[in-house]
């Protein structure tokens, strides 16, 4: 990298936020095609820095992921950024490693429950705002009008005059243009490179003073172990520097810097020197947390590192003392699990690893259920078992009164379902406050206690045919709702070990719907269905059909006269 473009004044670092679905991972992929990041021969995955398994399979975006582009002599540190409110740890820790934020929203369904979360963050840490609106070729597209929806938005969230006057740019991350205004040519992206060089501030850096930064996410790597990667807030760090770890709680402990990275395209380079404004990764920590300070001085201050929401669900882990326990992993034992979670918290704030009082059970809490079913599928690709609880909602007792956490419930559904969506937001618990319909689909936007949401999603897709959207916001604490009760069905249960028949689950199928098929492996106990009555009934999947001496010897008995 030049000297020049390690010059504070030649970095911009930004973040990219945006709801679920609204495009911005096919956005950095354009960014980085036409900043030169790829060969022109290089064939390059779609939503290439979704670099996760479950990122691809479940199409979003789980982890911020680190890159950049040089443009013209000067370098775009870009932080891509989750858009399920479930993983808004990711985004709200991310806020104090840049200086701007592009806000990404559909020409088309314009601002959504997320986008209202990841700009309200950024506003508040002071983040100048440029707003993309994309998908500018979809049919029913409506630029202008989702131009003065974010506007409204901005006023809402009480921006301050400058961020109000964020610049606003169209066009289409899937076909690689950007125009300041609707109607000008469709060429390419060179307006929103022109935009972050001159709307999205240079860092607030000293180059001159001691070195110092801010720890604000954790990478692993099999080669040299925990990566520390942040925005250097002053001076300069070489390798070999003896450096020391601060944080508001413990005392300082020393480190020695072994790697140095820098973020380019889809992957990292090393370097000799890290400098004042860049975001880089250091390696040869073996405890560092994020939240802490890296600072060459023992004594300098520790940075300040805002607190995010707390987790408002929990679910306990345990080891599987189930019959057929073992047969599926090789990471069983209470400690394996324990290890495997107290890790995943260190590099997702968002979550909290407690032991309690009965051995090898562990409650983890989180922002939402899909957060932790994530951890569950990633533990069970790596090769553990782990029996996992029911989603519960943390209660607080606040005053003398026990509160229970409340969100704002958006849903769109088609016209015809309504009704039935509304009955059964009310039976949650949940209240209508606004309804708006627009080309056959209605917009419900509700506050509902986030136990009532916890089973919503799959009654959802069922009450639509799989055509509702629903997303939802963290409100507030209020006084405990009372009774909820969410299922209006009760279950198969088996009452045998072994494997499932065909002939027993075709008798069984009769009375409700199955969840296994055929030559599953089954036990007493395990769920098998659901039963449309209230009752849990008790089911054997395992009964064979019984074949007979007579039939199976091949000889036909014919009856005889009289007989």
């Amino acid at each position: 990298m030049s000297a020049e473009s390690n010059s504070p004044e030649n970095i911009r670092n930004v973040a990219i936020v945006a709801h679920v679905d609204h495009g911005k991972t096919t956005l950095v992929d354009q960014l980085l095609k036409q900043g030169g990041a790829f060969r022109e021969n290089q064939v390059v995955e779609e939503r290439a820095m979704d670099s996760m398994d479950q990122e691809r399979e479940r199409g979003i975006t789980i982890k911020s992921k680190n890159t950049s582009v040089r443009w013209q002599g000067g370098v775009i540190n870009i932080v891509d950024t989750p858009g399920h409110a479930d993983f808004g740890g990711e985004v709200e820790r991310v806020m104090q490693m840049v200086d701007g934020v592009l806000l990404v929203v559909d020409s088309y369904e314009g601002p959504q429950a997320q986008t209202r979360f990841v700009l309200k963050k950024a506003l508040e840490a002071g983040l100048k705002p440029v707003v993309f609106v994309n998908k500018v070729d979809r049919p029913n597209a409506r630029p202008m009008e989702v131009h003065d929806m974010v506007l409204e938005l901005f006023l809402d969230l009480d921006a301050t005059e400058e961020q109000f006057n964020a610049p606003f740019l169209y066009g289409s991350a899937r076909d690689g243009y950007a125009m300041n205004h609707p109607d000008e040519d469709r060429n390419d992206m060179v307006p929103l490179f022109e935009a972050f060089q001159k709307f999205i501030p240079a860092p607030e850096v000293d180059p001159d003073a001691d070195f110092t930064m801010l720890i604000s996410n954790i990478d692993w790597s099999d080669y040299v172990g925990r990566i520390a990667i942040g925005k250097i807030l002053s001076g300069s760090v070489k390798i070999g520097d003896q450096v020391w770890r601060l944080s508001q709680e413990n005392p300082p402990q020393r480190g020695k810097i072994s790697k140095i990275f820098e973020y380019l395209a889809l992957g990292t380079n090393e370097t000799d020197i890290g400098y004042a404004g860049h975001i880089v990764g250091l390696a040869g920590f073996e405890d560092a947390e994020i939240g802490e300070t890296v600072a060459l001085d023992k004594e300098a201050k520790a940075v300040s590192f805002n607190e995010i929401d707390p987790p408002t669900v929990q679910m306990f882990f345990s080891v599987n003392d189930g019959p057929y326990a073992g047969t599926e992993g090789d990471r069983v034992t209470s400690r394996e699990i324990r290890d495997r979670l107290i890790r995943e918290a260190r590099t997702n704030i968002s979550i909290k690893v407690e032991d309690t009082d009965e051995g090898g059970v562990f409650r983890v809490s989180a922002r939402g259920a899909m957060q932790v079913a994530v951890v569950v599928e990633t533990m069970r690709r790596e090769g553990f078992e782990v029996l996992v609880s029911r989603p519960t909602v943390i209660k607080k007792r606040i005053e003398g009164k026990l509160m229970e956490p409340y969100e704002t419930a958006y849903v769109e559904v088609p016209d015809d379902s309504v009704g039935g969506i509304v009955q059964s937001l009310a039976t949650r618990k949940g209240k209508v406050e606004a309804m708006s319909t627009r080309n056959g689909r209605t917009n419900i936007e509700a506050v509902i206690p986030t136990r009532g949401l916890i089973g919503f999603e799959f009654e959802l897709l069922n009450l639509t045919k799989g055509e509702g959207i629903m997303s939802h916001l963290f409100l507030e604490y209020r006084p405990d709702s009372g009774d909820i009760r969410t299922r209006t069905t009760g279950t198969l249960v088996s009452m045998e070990k072994g494997e499932s028949m065909s002939y027993s689950l075709t008798n069984i199928e009769t009375r409700g719907r199955l969840f296994v098929g055929p030559w599953e492996k089954v036990y007493e106990g395990i769920i098998i269905g659901e039963n449309p009555r209230m009752d849990d009934l008790p089911v054997n999947p395992t009964k064979a059909k019984h074949v007979t001496n007579d039939s199976d010897s091949g000889y036909q008995i014919l009856s005889r006269p009289g007989d």
